[in-house]
């Protein structure tokens, strides 16, 4: 959606929901681990991994910081192609831009590729209110439609759904959207994937209207490239009369070649495959062959804003695998819908406050969605430090300041609930400062440990709650240096 998900609260609050669903965290450790394991397995075939994970890097930066040559760029090969090209500034002008086009084929239902920019902009509502249909034909996200879901996942949106589930989903919802579940239907994989098969078949089969996102664009040639696992991006891809792509302005390329270092880290690091088993590309139009009207809509959406954060700009290198999400502690125990954006995980936690800002309570509270372990970093094939980004946004949550957001300037309030640490910090900053006062204050700690407490009072309490205090120690270091010379003496012997 183009904002928070509707009645979401803050991360802190979304995730102690979260955390006591038992279901959700056996799914949720069961699929990363799975995954994981798969992709660290994938990646150690290749002896030079970690200099295409520099290449990636390094094209993607190149890329963005020259973004206005390559968007014209890729335009004119677009047109060039006998495609069309329309420029979205934000969700609601993208939105407008695609119902439009859907209204004057005639058409009142449309097939979409599993895309989370769409996502991203709610342009499934949007077409709802027009008395549009459109029919989500990636698996996952056929679950996730049919069960009145949320994607909790950038790979596998059903990720926190079982099979047991899954079937009770298709059996009493398939026959609302289409073709019914069969009678009998089980929960085994081979059963499920076969009803999705024939209840999507007939909608390839009738649409004349296709909507699609695109994991990559090169400007060069003006191609699109979907890359997937099931077929049902090249059923949409092909068989309408009209496609239409919403892609942000951050997915292009300059070349052909740079492409082929992303067809490598990119299946590697999502569903940790050689290759995609389907990757499908396509330049404009071509008689007789494929859709007879293509349309681009290149969205903004705040991607620009992020452009001009020397720190924050690195999350636009982002392709969307998911190895993230699935080394990460806190997405394992909270899950995805506690972010309360189409972009769940580490990613989401620095993509989702800069595309949106941070005036809501969510997205000032999805910097601190971390532990700061550094595993996200570690995984990515493009390198986004994201650590790096998360502290930055959190300086920008606790400090608040003015930015400029889509032209215009909002001034960003200090966050509720930081008083205390900011307190803490000068306190800290004070006694750093003056060496006699820390050494004074380390000694008083030291002689008075017997008695401290071993959880915070107040708002700390929190905290505490599920850890000790750390023990103070019974000499301070700097005793302990001036005692024994540095280590080199102790008890007056050599040590």
């Amino acid at each position: 959606m183009s904002g928070t998900f509707v009645g979401m609260p803050a991360f802190p609050e979304a995730a102690h929901d979260a955390v006591g669903n038992k279901t959700l965290r056996a799914n949720l450790r069961h699929a990363t681990h799975t995954i994981r394991g798969k992709r660290a397995k994938a990646v150690s075939e290749l002896s030079d991994w970690e200099l295409l994970r520099e290449a990636g890097k390094r094209i993607k930066d190149e890329t963005l910081h020259h973004l206005d040559r390559y968007l014209v760029q890729l335009e004119e090969s677009v047109t060039a192609a006998g495609g069309t090209v329309h420029w979205a500034a934000d969700a609601d002008e993208a939105n407008r831009i695609v119902t439009r086009l859907v209204q004057e084929t005639g058409e009142s239902e449309v097939v979409k590729v599993k895309s989370m920019a769409t996502q991203e902009i709610g342009l499934n509502e949007a077409l709802e209110a027009e008395g549009i249909h459109a029919y989500e034909t990636d698996l996952a996200e056929l679950i996730v439609q049919l069960g009145k879901d949320r994607p909790s996942h950038i790979l596998v949106p059903a990720i926190h759904r079982n099979r047991g589930e899954i079937r009770e989903i298709f059996a009493r919802e398939m026959g609302e959207w289409g073709r019914p579940a069969p009678d009998g239907l089980t929960d085994t994989p081979a059963e499920l994937a076969e009803a999705a098969r024939l209840h999507l078949r007939e909608k390839f089969l009738r649409a004349k209207v296709g909507v699609s996102g695109a994991n990559f664009m090169v400007a060069e040639t003006g191609t699109l490239v979907v890359v997937e696992s099931e077929g049902n991006g090249r059923m949409c891809l092909t068989l309408p009369e009209t496609l239409i792509s919403v892609v942000g302005i951050e997915k292009i390329v300059p070349t052909w070649r740079d492409l082929e270092v992303f067809l490598q880290t990119l299946p590697r690091s999502s569903t940790a495959e050689r290759m995609n088993p389907y990757t499908s590309m396509w330049t404009g139009t071509t008689d007789s062959d494929g859709p007879q009207n293509f349309h681009l809509v290149l969205l903004d959406n705040g991607r620009t804003d992020t452009l001009a954060d020397e720190v924050g700009r690195q999350a636009l290198r982002c392709i969307r695998c998911s190895a993230c999400l699935n080394v990460c502690p806190v997405y394992e125990r909270a899950g995805g819908h506690a972010y309360g954006s189409v972009y769940p995980g580490p990613i989401g936690a620095i993509l989702s406050p800069q595309l949106r800002g941070t005036q809501s309570e969510i997205d000032a509270s999805l910097p601190y969605a971390s532990s700061l372990c550094g595993a996200c970093y570690e995984v990515c094939p493009v390198a986004i430090d994201i650590p790096e980004v998360l502290v930055h946004l959190r300086e920008r949550v606790v400090q608040g300041g003015e930015v400029t957001r889509h032209g215009t300037k909002v001034t960003l309030r200090p966050a509720k609930g930081h008083a205390a640490e900011r307190a803490a910090m000068r306190a800290a900053g004070w006694a750093f400062g003056r060496p006699g006062a820390l050494r004074t204050g380390q000694r008083l700690a030291s002689r008075t440990r017997r008695v401290h407490p071993r959880t915070l009072p107040g708002p700390g309490r929190a905290w505490s709650a599920a850890r000790d205090l750390p023990k103070v120690p019974a000499e301070p270091f700097r005793d302990w240096w001036q005692r024994t010379n540095g280590g080199l003496t102790e008890k007056g012997g050599t040590k």
